[in-house]
């Protein structure tokens, strides 16, 4: 049985990150919250929130790469034009413990769901809509007025677009200000709906350009670490945009990655393989 212990600034965002790394969704694991964690007062007494995610047996999820841990000495790039560090953190949430007397209330087959009224399943168009009001809401608090919201569905994924004459600034520096938007609208719709959501927002295609980005930068890590025979450790990035490293290096047969700490601070490390 496959468990995995994740510590974030709140339990949703643990959660949300201990399903990304474990390719599985809300209803194929077993959720215990450790630790509801704290903000503290002024910086003093924060405490982060801890959860363990436990895979069920019937849930097979997407496997993933073997991680190495080693004790050399890592080689830490600071580099702004290579490495970008989204780090932000989102109100607390606290996750009710699971009653785990009673199955999964997310899984309705399909006997059950023609006995039980469809709004009381699941109800994706409240979801999204909630999700959409809360997103132009921050976006007057900005000062936008102009903003063009766009969305769509594939399968768990609700994919929004944003459109506006100020697209810096609903972007910000290193997309900081795009990833916490997006943290605080999967909070929002994962509030409404009935099954776990992921939401993702672009602007401008700057996530598109952003991957792009970070292969690029995947590229020339993994040489520097083969060049110089060391560990080549990148800067803390959310898990999506450490997938995309992961998978960009995962044909070359000179190099491994795995990644090391635990969320905000969770970073990949490249090591050449002699």
């Amino acid at each position: 049985m496959k468990q995995l212990t994740q510590r974030a600034a709140t339990v949703e965002l643990a959660i949300e990150s201990a399903l990304q790394d474990l390719g599985v969704t809300k209803e194929q694991v077993e959720i215990q919250v450790v630790e509801n964690g704290r903000k503290g007062f002024l910086g003093f007494g924060v405490k982060q929130a801890e959860v363990l995610v436990t895979v069920l047996e019937k849930s097979k999820p997407d496997p993933k790469p073997a991680i190495a841990r080693v004790t050399e000495p890592t080689q830490t790039i600071t580099d702004d034009s290579e490495v970008l560090s989204s780090v932000t953190k989102a109100p607390q949430v606290v996750q009710q413990p699971q009653n785990k007397a009673k199955p999964l209330e997310n899984v309705v087959d399909a006997e059950e769901s023609e006995r039980v009224p469809e709004a009381k399943i699941y109800n994706e168009k409240d979801a999204i809509e909630e999700t959409k009001q809360y997103i132009e809401d921050m976006a007057k608090e900005m000062g936008i007025e102009d903003l063009v919201i766009t969305y769509e569905t594939k399968g768990k994924y609700i994919n929004f677009q944003l459109e506006s004459e100020k697209a810096a600034f609903l972007i910000g520096k290193r997309g900081q200000t795009l990833n916490a938007i997006q943290q605080l609208a999967q909070l929002v719709a994962n509030k409404v709906t009935k099954q776990f959501k992921i939401v993702r927002i672009d602007v401008a295609d700057y996530r598109e350009r952003r991957e792009q980005s970070l292969e690029q930068l995947a590229d020339r890590m993994a040489d520097r670490a083969v060049r110089t025979k060391r560990q080549v450790a990148l800067e803390p990035m959310p898990s999506y945009e450490r997938k995309v490293i992961h998978n960009a290096l995962s044909l070359r047969l000179d190099i491994e990655t795995f990644s090391e700490g635990k969320d905000p601070y969770r970073h990949i490390v490249i090591k050449g393989i002699e």
